[in-house]
């Protein structure tokens, strides 16, 4: 005898699945693609971060800018040594939802790091990680959710120095090392 599932139970089991993809949709689709948050619940979990503005429209600067100043969209290849047991602090100053493509790749050891960001003006050590691990190499894009200084913390665990080449495109004001 073969089990039926009558109208009702049907309509009950749709109108749940519904419910369950709109609370989707609102606290983590739309925050985490588009970078919109009616509820405030994408913020709270970081997901705002996550959204990616796709503006192709945008003229772009491929060779390094002389004056890191300005905002406006550039390119840059950027060398930096980690020195053996110690960590290092590179960072951009990027006004809100601005866009950083990224890759960088190490000579070959893998590096503890942190890729975070620092509200502009705040004094209490406040920081928001966008990405932790331990790798040679990585490639990626982030938005910034808000004003301030955003770059990576590297830790070198090895006995050796170990050289990365950082290369970033987006609206950004180079820093540096941060001492």
């Amino acid at each position: 005898m073969q089990h039926t599932v009558s109208n009702k139970s049907l309509l009950k089991a749709t109108l749940i699945a519904l419910i369950i993809a709109a609370i989707a949709l609102v606290t983590v689709i739309l925050p985490s693609e588009y970078n919109i948050d009616p509820t405030g619940v994408g913020k709270a979990l970081g997901l705002t971060a996550l959204a990616i503005n796709d503006d192709t429209s945008k003229d772009i600067d491929l060779t390094p800018a002389d004056d890191n100043s300005q905002t406006e969209s550039m390119n840059k290849v950027i060398e930096v040594t980690v020195p053996a047991g110690r960590g290092i602090e590179y960072k951009f100053a990027m006004e809100q939802f601005s866009k950083m493509e990224y890759e960088w790749i190490t000579d070959g050891q893998p590096l503890y790091f942190d890729l975070h960001g620092e509200p502009e003006g705040d004094t209490t050590g406040y920081f928001e990680s966008y990405a932790i691990a331990t790798l040679d190499e990585m490639k990626g894009s982030f938005t910034t959710p808000f004003a301030g200084s955003h770059g990576w913390y590297w830790k070198n665990n090895t006995s050796e120095d170990v050289s990365i080449q950082l290369i970033v495109e987006g609206e950004f004001e180079v820093i540096g090392l941060k001492q």
